[in-house]
């Protein structure tokens, strides 16, 4: 087990030579300027990217803004516009109805009308007939009863003017 030791450590020595005999400052300098180059370029580029990105999210920003002020614009008149046919339709409803009423007020108006000249006109020809009816009546009857009444004066004074004559006789 030395053994295995001692020939790794000696091929360790080997290998730490041989590195270190290739190593320069030069080359490391070298290998970090390039790194940083790079590291440099990247972040250069990356913060190009980031700037187009802010540019980009921003115009984009604006276009929807543009576009969403376009819609509500859009959207406004739409509703003004629809708001305006409501308004126009409601005022045509409202004037169709004013002059259906109207006109059916006024229908019902002349039939009212022309029953009540009608119901007029067959109360006073009823009245008529019945006043010419009772008059009829009435002269029949007042004929009757100054008929009755004659001859009843005539009875009375014929029966009273026989008994007047009997007490003339009587009293002679």
């Amino acid at each position: 087990m030395k053994k295995i030791i001692t020939t790794s450590v000696a091929v360790a020595a080997l290998l730490l030579t041989n590195a270190q005999a290739d190593f320069s400052f030069g080359d490391m300098f070298k290998d970090m300027k390039d790194a940083t180059t790079s590291m440099s370029k990247d972040a250069k580029d990356s913060v190009a990217t980031m700037t187009d990105g802010a540019v980009e999210t921003s115009k984009s920003g604006e276009r929807t803004i543009t576009n969403v002020s376009a819609d509500a614009k859009d959207s406004t008149i739409a509703v003004s516009d629809d708001i305006k046919t409501m308004e126009t339709n409601t005022s045509n409803s409202m004037s169709t109805a004013t002059t259906t009423v109207s006109k059916d007020a006024k229908d019902s108006v002349k039939t009212v009308s022309n029953d009540s000249t009608t119901s007029v006109k067959t109360t006073t020809d009823n009245a008529a007939s019945t006043a010419k009816t009772v008059s009829s009546d009435s002269t029949a009857s007042v004929k009757n009863v100054s008929d009755n009444a004659n001859d009843s004066v005539r009875t009375i004074s014929a029966d009273d003017y026989a008994e007047y004559m009997e007490l003339k006789k009587a009293a002679k």
